[in-house]
């Protein structure tokens, strides 16, 4: 039994994760915390260098390698630890910032929706206003018709042919 529905997911009310492409995110998090980067780097040309001093057959430059290979992992970790307690309060910040911006989009979809709903209301009052009128402009014209000998003038002759019968009868 396989379902079509996508799995549930701790990013589906955050527009910004299926906005922001990889490229963009990689870019803003070197700028955000850009010694990762670096203790990255200096992993792997450690152990770019090691791997070739192994193959050379050099032990003490593979051996020096390798321990550059763990300076450059403890300054990454050290890179992450520090820059998650530098970052923290920037972090705070933008969140703040981009909490206030989605409040400042809901509460203009809000008014833009409110605008909406008055404009259909007035629409629907004209609406109501013209077919009031059209139904006092067919009320005067029966009334009219009715005065000036329409229908009404059928039932007066109807009501005197009646009488004169009346009449006739007695």
């Amino acid at each position: 039994m396989s379902n079509s529905r996508p799995l549930p997911s701790s990013f589906d009310g955050d527009e910004d994760f299926y906005s922001e492409n990889r490229f963009t995110k990689l870019r803003r998090r070197l700028f955000e915390e850009p010694l990762i980067p670096l203790g990255i780097a200096i992993t792997c040309l450690a152990l770019y260098r090691a791997s070739k001093s192994l193959k050379l057959g050099d032990k003490a430059a593979t051996n020096k390698y390798f321990r550059w290979r763990i300076y450059g992992q403890a300054f990454t970790i050290v890179a992450m630890v520090g820059g998650s307690y530098y970052y923290q309060s920037d972090r705070e910040k933008r969140k703040k910032m981009d909490e206030g911006e989605k409040m400042r989009l809901a509460e203009e979809k809000r008014r833009n929706w409110i605008r909406e709903l008055e404009v259909r209301d007035q629409e629907d009052k004209e609406f109501r206003e013209r077919a009031r009128e059209v139904a006092e402009r067919k009320r005067r014209r029966r009334e009219e018709g009715a005065g000036a000998g329409g229908d009404g003038k059928i039932v007066a002759q109807v009501k005197a042919l009646k009488e004169e019968a009346g009449k006739e009868g007695e």
